[in-house]
């Protein structure tokens, strides 16, 4: 069914407290009716193409969870900003090139794209070698998308049962559903596919659905545009 999902809601407030505070009083109310705490969802504000004269508000606002899709681009902006806010905790929440992952080891705090062998050896490889574990969420090809990242549906237990050997810390699944189609029912599939692992965390909802992935059990939501408005502006 198409178009059925809906549009990245509109920015509100004027500035990135009003912003942030509006995101976050919508997470606090889909908790309601699920029974959950908002103190459970961790925000991430998803700062990729976004530099610091954007990032700075939010950090001011109190924001410290935030999502770049490149090493080289956390490399750049991020270093001088931790000398401000020691506390930030950085997610690469986009696709990580195997010969990245010795830069993603030592920057990051948490890989939301683990999706492949090749990469889990890398990741082991560098977590042994820099002696830091970096927690990972296993990204799903939830909707069987050729063009996407993620590891297959039928290829997850696998490679869950891969990291687990390797002692790479699992925080759980993460899926991006695919466009223009109703992201209950893939968000549903990821919450059952973590609970048959026995793993409790789920990376899943962005701008224009975190709303329903909180109601479904996201544990981690990733929203650029309803905090800093357009991708690049």
């Amino acid at each position: 069914m198409k178009n059925a999902r809906p549009n990245p809601p509109a920015i509100r407030g004027r500035n990135a407290e009003e912003r942030l505070a509006n995101v976050r009083e919508n997470i606090a109310r889909m908790c309601k009716p699920a029974r959950r705490e908002p103190e459970d969802v961790t925000l991430i504000a998803v700062s990729k193409t976004h530099g610091a004269e954007a990032i700075r508000p939010l950090l001011e606002a109190g924001q410290r969870d935030f999502g770049e899709n490149r090493v080289a681009e956390a490399q750049d902006k991020w270093p001088g900003l931790r000398e401000e806010f020691a506390d930030v905790r950085l997610h690469l929440v986009g696709q990580l090139q195997s010969n990245k992952a010795e830069d993603a080891v030592a920057l990051l705090d948490c890989i939301h794209s683990l999706d492949r062998p090749s990469l889990l050896k890398a990741l082991a490889k560098a977590m042994d070698k820099a002696d830091r574990r970096v927690p990972c969420f296993v990204q799903v090809n939830i909707g069987d998308e050729p063009q996407k990242g993620g590891c297959a549906i039928s290829d997850t237990p696998a490679l869950i049962a891969a990291a687990r050997e390797a002692d790479i810390p699992l925080a759980g699944l993460m899926c991006i559903p695919p466009a223009e189609i109703e992201a209950a029912p893939f968000f549903a599939l990821l919450a059952k596919l973590a609970h048959d692992n026995g793993l409790a965390g789920l990376s899943m909802g962005m701008s224009g659905d975190y709303e329903t992935a909180v109601q479904l059990g996201a544990t981690h939501v990733r929203v650029g545009t309803a905090l800093f408005g357009a991708r690049g502006g």
